[in-house]
Formats: structure tokens, sequence, C-alpha cells
């Protein structure tokens, strides 16, 4: 069972880390996940301390990837439609690459601010705010993503 679980641990790591990148995916839940499988196994033996500080983060993590991008538009100007408009251009830009996913929810946003106030500068200069705050949420997620799968594989290789 153990070999099972630390397979599950492994898959989930590797889609919590593709999650950071991907929206629809939860990636620091399933980071966390990861952790809490190899915790049921021989290899983990982390803190009751160190798991829910790792599970409050993780929930912290979701929250702020809503919040961030909004306040990102909210703060250079934009309005909903700007932040919708970010939003589908994460999922449309998936659909080409790195490219897509980097300047996607850029071109969305602006898309969404100019079909709402027909201003080019003030459109531009709103999506760059929900670029900004959708880049900051995927950085955050990254660090704590990676942060626990660091957690996974320093536990697992210090336990064999």
């Amino acid at each position: 069972m153990d070999y099972v679980l630390l397979f599950l641990g492994v898959l989930l790591a590797l889609a919590g880390f593709l999650g950071c990148f991907v929206p629809v995916i939860p990636g620091p839940p399933l980071s966390f996940l990861s952790l809490l499988m190899l915790q049921f196994t021989r290899w983990g033996d982390f803190s009751t301390t160190f798991m829910v500080v790792m599970a409050a983060l993780a929930v912290a993590a979701v929250v702020l990837d809503y919040l961030v991008p909004a306040w990102g538009t909210k703060k250079f100007g934009g309005t909903k439609r700007g932040t919708w408009g970010a939003t589908i251009g994460v999922f449309v830009g998936m659909f080409f690459g790195l490219p897509g996913i980097l300047f996607g929810p850029l071109i969305g946003a602006f898309i969404g601010e100019y079909t709402g106030n027909s201003d080019t500068d003030r459109s531009l200069y709103a999506a760059l705010g929900s670029f900004v705050g959708i880049m900051t949420g995927l950085v955050l997620k990254l660090i704590l993503s990676g942060t626990m799968i660091y957690y996974f594989v320093k536990e697992f290789l210090s336990n064999i």
C-alpha cells in the first residue's frame, strides 16, 4: 500500500506543479495532497504543525489566486470586464503554449476593457494590471507548490 500512496503522491505533486500554470487545476492544494499521501506511508514523518501550516497556505493560495488579479485590475483602474477578459485569456492562451499563457491574460484583459470603454490607453493600462495580478498569483503558487514538492522529496529521501 505504501507504494500506491507514494505513486499517488508523486502524481499529485506533478499535477500540483502543472496546476500553477493551468487555471482549472488547483496547484497548491494538489501539492498539499501529495504531502498527505506521503504522510500515510512509512517514508512520511511530517509534524502536525507542518501539515496544518501547509494546508492553510494551500487554502490561502486558492483564495489569493482569485483576489490578486482583481486587485491588480482595480489598482490599475480596470473593471470587471477586464478581469473577465484576463481570465478568458488565460484559458484561450493555454492552447498556444507558454507565450499564450503569458500573454493571453494581457490580451484578454485589453479586449474586455476596450469593449467596455473604447479608450485604448485606459484599456491597456487596466490590462497591464490584470496581467500583473495574474503573474503575481502564478509566482505565489509556484513558490508554494515548489516548496511542498521540495519537502515531499526531502522527506522521502531522508527516510528510505
